[in-house]
């Protein structure tokens, strides 16, 4: 069993009248299976409404499953004595940092979560310099998060994640509300801490270029997991991932509409350097 072993899950929401009653059942999450290995780097896609997002939070059980099983570092999550050892172990960092940054100087948000988990004092700010270094936000450690622009919130709160030293992260849309920029260096972080830090990612994304080097990617369409390969693979699936209402790297775009006007390039290009060899070799033959 990997360290996220999702077996036969299922979700629904209940709709409630205004008196309180159930006025309608809606299956948010349709049968979805995963396992996650330790230290892999996951991505999963889906337009809005996929059930993406509702899939993560039971990673992190901020909810349970109306039928089937979630284990987390080998710990059912809807037994309520293991919620402690869960969220210990799989932390979640959200769309808005805003929402999840409570302190108004940065070191101090950093260690509200090992001091919250009862990490002795002398441990936390170890663990503050140890999770700033890793999201390169040293420098700002006596700054109030107000005054950092959005990439930089984000990646205190990353931060404040990392400090309290889970095993994976759960990240669901971190960049939705950023800017490019602001994009880069938390992917860039997210990246760095897989690589360096072996910290398992669960990264739930809609931007397609930010998934490219993920392990493993999986597509969720009516809450059910409809796709699932390496990133290659999907991504040479250009019309089936239309269908279900996502885009390309805007570099596979590219090569897959040269290749409908007839230039042999191969599936599933995913890099401007994959496309310039590609075309490099082909005017070398003619």
């Amino acid at each position: 069993m990997g360290i996220i072993k999702i077996k036969d899950l299922i979700y629904e929401y209940a709709r409630h009248d205004d008196e309180g009653n159930v006025e309608s059942v809606v299956r948010a999450v349709d049968n979805v299976n995963l396992d996650v290995k330790k230290g892999e780097f996951i991505a999963v896609l889906g337009h809005n409404g996929s059930g993406k997002s509702t899939m993560a939070k039971h990673i992190n059980a901020i909810l349970t499953p109306t039928e089937g099983t979630v284990w987390i570092a080998g710990k059912d999550t809807s037994k309520a004595e293991n919620i402690w050892d869960i969220r210990q172990s799989s932390g979640m960092v959200f769309q808005n940092p805003d929402n999840q940054i409570i302190g108004t100087v940065v070191e101090e948000d950093v260690g509200f979560g090992p001091e919250n988990i009862g990490v002795p004092t002398e441990d936390i700010w170890k663990r503050v310099d140890d999770a700033l270094r890793a999201v390169g936000m040293t420098a700002y450690r006596h700054h109030s998060p107000n005054k950092l622009s959005g990439g930089q919130k984000q990646r205190v709160a990353i931060a404040g994640v990392v400090a309290m030293k889970p095993q994976c992260i759960v990240l669901d849309e971190p960049t939705a509300m950023l800017d490019p920029m602001g994009r880069k260096e938390v992917i860039a972080t997210v990246r760095e801490l897989n690589e360096k830090e072996h910290v398992t990612v669960i990264l739930i994304t809609h931007y397609m270029e930010e998934v490219i080097g993920a392990d493993k990617v999986f597509v969720m369409d009516s809450g059910k997991v409809v796709m699932q390969g390496y990133p290659r693979e999907i991504f040479s699936q250009v019309e089936k991932l239309k269908k279900y209402r996502l885009d390309v790297p805007q570099v596979t775009e590219l090569a897959y509409e040269l290749k409908q006007e007839g230039i042999p390039l191969t599936d599933g290009i995913l890099t401007i350097e994959e496309l310039v060899d590609e075309l490099c070799r082909l005017k070398l033959k003619i």
